[in-house]
């Protein structure tokens, strides 16, 4: 027998708002449900603090400890509670899960926002918070400035509430835009989209200079081989692993110590699921000095250990480069333009991480740096898919862009934004 369905996510909101809220998921598992769990949290604007992780491989129990990114920020709990519920496998009959597992859900359609505007700076960035308010999923971007002072925003987007096929759906969206915007916006549609969104389906051509300097970081192998098990681990100043196969009988046990940033969980889940890794516990720990510490008990898909030592080296060594190096972010000449490019790695389900359109305009309007057109592609190397978020940024008086050290700047304005430091 499984569990009543009110009770497979069950929210404590903090007393007051400097308390983490805590969420706890009790369900049938799945592959990858952690990670899928730790995405819709990121999606809300929220952060974990720390969180426990347990399956025996047909049930998992989840306890997170979250509290939102930004102070300002209002959560819709009600809302997240129903998207984390949506996320887990039926639970109210066990037996009727194990029936239907091999159903995969059909993706939600994608439809076209289309806008014209009065240019504005930062304007972007609250259309986008608008959009996120609305759980709305931004898959595309197309912006084109024209001669005469406007717009065009063309956002390829799907709907969390799958809603988008009702009219008030759609106008509500609209009216919401229009409203925040006033007298900036002069026209707003919503449709289905045509012709122009199979355009933007296939993957970029980045020139290969820029792609070799967005794509290339790789560790050295001394930060790539799993340490030795020591009793005295000391400071760090790198993402530190720590392999072990005697702790348990049928567990190998990685122990990581690394700085702590925005989405760290999701990051570490989204790797192990895509290495086809199962975690049977995981432990996340507080920060503690701008660090944090996770214990992670987890098996091939085979239920073995991982007792390869290069396999150990291929796992460590994709962990590390996510949790030392998770997002790209350069800026360089397009010609007679200069280019921001921020990019992040896409689950190999095609999901890209949440937020980074919203936290790149947000860092750029803080600065008061506007952005000329911009667009979201993807692009594939040889052993991975991103997704690419490009820029084109205005010059001005505040920050001119043939300054090294404004670029500087801005490049790192933008990763602490997305880093959460």
């Amino acid at each position: 027998m499984g569990i009543p369905c009110d009770d497979v996510v069950v929210i404590k909101e903090g007393k007051t708002p400097s308390e983490p809220s805590v969420v706890t998921v009790n369900c049938p598992d799945k592959a990858g449900l952690g990670c899928d769990l730790c995405r819709i949290i990121l999606q809300f604007g929220l952060c974990v603090t720390k969180g426990d992780f347990s399956t025996d491989g047909r049930w998992c129990y989840i306890v997170l400890w979250v509290v939102p990114h930004h102070s300002s920020l209002k959560v819709d709990w009600e809302s997240l509670k129903d998207r984390l519920s949506s996320a887990c496998p039926p639970s109210c009959f066990f037996s009727f899960y194990l029936n239907q597992v091999s159903n995969v859900p059909t993706p939600p359609p994608v439809y076209l926002l289309k806008f014209w505007c009065h240019d504005q700076r930062g304007s972007l960035h609250d259309v986008t918070k608008i959009l996120c308010e609305l759980e709305i999923l931004i898959q595309r971007v197309k912006v084109m400035p024209t001669p005469d002072g406007r717009v065009l925003d063309l956002f390829f987007i799907t709907d969390c509430l799958d809603l988008l096929h009702t009219k008030q759906r759609r106008d509500n969206i609209c009216e919401h835009l229009m409203a925040a915007l006033g007298e900036y916006c002069i026209t707003c549609e919503l449709k289905l989209p045509g012709p122009e969104y199979e355009s933007l389906q296939g993957n970029s051509s980045l020139p290969p200079a820029i792609a070799e300097e967005l794509f290339s970081y790789q560790l050295k192998d001394e930060e790539a081989y799993p340490k030795a098990l020591s009793s005295n681990m000391g400071a760090v100043k790198k993402a530190s692993i720590t392999v072990d196969n005697s702790l348990s009988p049928v567990h190998t046990v990685l122990q990581i110590e690394c700085v702590d940033q925005k989405g760290l969980f999701y990051d570490v889940l989204r790797t192990s699921k895509d290495c086809n890794i199962q975690i049977a516990y995981g432990r996340f720990s507080s920060t503690k000095k701008g660090f944090r510490n996770l214990d992670l008990f987890i098996r091939q898909t085979d239920g073995k250990k991982i007792g390869d030592p290069e396999s150990q080296v291929a796992l460590c060594s994709r962990l590390k480069e996510e949790m030392v190096h998770p997002l790209r972010v350069i800026i360089a000449n397009r010609g007679p333009d200069i280019e921001l490019l921020v990019a992040n790695p896409v689950e190999l389900c095609g999901k890209g991480r949440p937020l980074v359109f919203y936290d790149v305009t947000l860092a750029l309007k803080k600065l008061r740096v506007s952005i000329f057109a911009a667009e979201i592609v993807r692009h594939s190397t040889l052993d991975c898919q991103w997704e690419v978020y490009r820029f084109l940024l205005d010059d001005s008086r505040e920050f001119p862009l043939s300054s090294k050290q404004a670029r500087g700047k801005i490049v790192e304005k933008v990763r602490r934004t997305l880093m959460g430091w």
